[in-house]
């Protein structure tokens, strides 16, 4: 996927003005969110969880060579293969190569954000391999060629009447020629349409949602079961995940599921978690007769041991751009790249360059719904700040903020004059407010009362001589 990071503020400005993607961001903020709440209010040891699952990835990251090294023992004691990956083109290549070596023509592909990190559909479709997703909303907005705008819901940024016209528009060539309507007639419609996909595929590729080296299995979570037929149907199963996603035992598995579903979709439990471990075996009815696991670093592991190491703790689950107020309003594509929201204003800087992905850490409130949600904790804020000032560090920081923040310091360090520069800005805003209290306009403030009005000051003074009457 090519990033259009750097087009920030014209990605959001489209996003704003759409008005079919605000009618469907307007359903996920009280969606998502709400039945989150709900969840984690039936289970009372819910914040205990949270703690345990961060000290479990805390204790993973601490140890993570070991646990990679224990991984890919147990996966090889039961006749798979594990490939590392240092790059996304190492990964291809490697995926690739595997491809080749069943002469394969289609790949059943489960829903992967690593692979869309890596580029790997438009890869493969290049060599004359064509990729099927089977997620029903990877599989809708691969029809319409684009890339998901959520990590767990990839087509939330769609309507009803667009994904029926998608659907006609791909489907009419195999005979669908009614224009469906109803969400079970399209989910009908999609359902026949993959099942042939699964039967036809010579290999299949999943992600995972966790690798767990007691047993060296993969585990998956998934609500619709695509997954299973993925990795079941066809003779090679490969495993793509990145180097974060092992944990210890399967113990700490649970842990990790009793927080997973209720943060990303306010459920007890997904409809399938899948445990993958080994090829077939002898006396095995299915299975896949090749098993592979393409394990990712692509820069990650330079993370390690850093301030930034936190961020290597996410489980995918979504929560903090269901709840952040700047995704609800301009949803992920406006981020440009594969990982949107707070979680993705961390990822992005670091994957792709603090240069190309700058906008994204300043796109935050801070008003810090995602780390108060995020199951495992991760001080986003923090991260993002940390971002900022690496931004600011590389003058890459716009020349207006920069003589901004420098005239700032400069007053800030001399108190007097701070203090009575404030208090006239204070008495002549008060001055020339509104009636009501407020200003449609402003100088200097354009960017905010071009869509909100601006408070005017309130009697009493700046904070400063609020204070200073105020103290005993």
């Amino acid at each position: 996927m090519q990033s259009t990071a750097h087009d920030f503020k014209d990605n959001a400005h489209a996003a704003l003005v759409d008005p079919n993607l605000q009618d469907s961001l307007a359903k996920l903020k009280v969606g998502f969110s709400e039945r989150r709440r709900q969840a984690a209010e039936r289970l009372p040891e819910f914040e205990a969880l949270r703690d345990r699952a961060r000290d479990i990835k805390n204790h993973t990251l601490a140890n993570l060579d070991f646990y990679l090294e224990e991984f890919e023992r147990k996966v090889l004691a039961l006749g798979g293969h594990v490939h590392w990956a240092p790059t996304a083109a190492d990964a291809r290549q490697i995926i690739t190569d595997l491809c080749r070596s069943m002469n394969a023509r289609t790949v059943a592909k489960s829903k992967s954000m690593v692979s869309e990190e890596i580029g790997l559909n438009d890869h493969l479709e290049a060599l004359g391999i064509s990729p099927i997703e089977t997620d029903l909303g990877e599989y809708i907005i691969q029809l319409r060629h684009e890339p998901p705008s959520h990590i767990i819901a990839p087509a939330v940024h769609l309507t009803k009447d667009q994904v029926a016209d998608t659907f006609h528009e791909a489907h009419s060539k195999l005979g669908f020629t009614k224009r469906l309507t109803e969400r079970n007639d399209l989910v009908a419609e999609a359902r026949y349409v993959l099942r042939q996909k699964f039967l036809d595929a010579d290999v299949g590729l999943t992600g995972a949602n966790f690798l767990v080296a007691e047993t060296g299995s993969s585990m998956l979570v998934t609500n619709e079961g695509n997954a299973d037929l993925s990795n079941t149907l066809p003779k090679m199963h490969i495993v793509l995940a990145s180097i974060e996603k092992v944990i210890p035992t399967l113990e700490d598995a649970a842990v990790l599921l009793r927080v997973l579903a209720r943060s990303a979709t306010g459920q007890e439990s997904s409809a399938y978690t899948t445990l993958n471990t080994g090829p077939k075996r002898p006396g095995d009815l299915d299975g896949p007769e090749h098993y592979h696991v393409v394990i990712l670093d692509n820069g990650r592991s330079s993370v390690l041991g850093t301030e930034m190491q936190d961020m290597l703790r996410c489980i995918r689950c979504g929560a903090c751009m269901n709840h952040c107020p700047v995704y609800g309003a301009i949803g992920g594509h406006a981020y440009g790249w594969v990982y949107p929201g707070p979680i993705g204003a961390v990822l992005t800087p670091q994957l792709l360059g603090v240069e190309e992905a700058s906008n994204l850490p300043n796109a935050s409130t801070f008003c810090g719904r995602c780390e108060s949600v995020c199951p495992v904790r991760i001080p986003l804020p923090k991260l993002m700040r940390h971002w900022r000032e690496r931004e600011f560090e590389r003058h890459l920081t716009p020349k207006g903020v920069r003589q901004g923040l420098a005239l700032w310091s400069f007053l800030a360090r001399r108190p007097r004059l701070y203090k009575g520069l404030t208090g006239l800005a204070n008495r002549m805003l008060a001055l020339f407010g509104r009636a009501d209290g407020r200003y449609g306009t402003l100088p200097l403030a354009g960017g905010w009362t071009r869509f909100r009005d601006f408070p005017a000051p309130q009697p009493g003074g700046t904070f400063h001589a609020q204070w200073k009457h105020r103290k005993p």
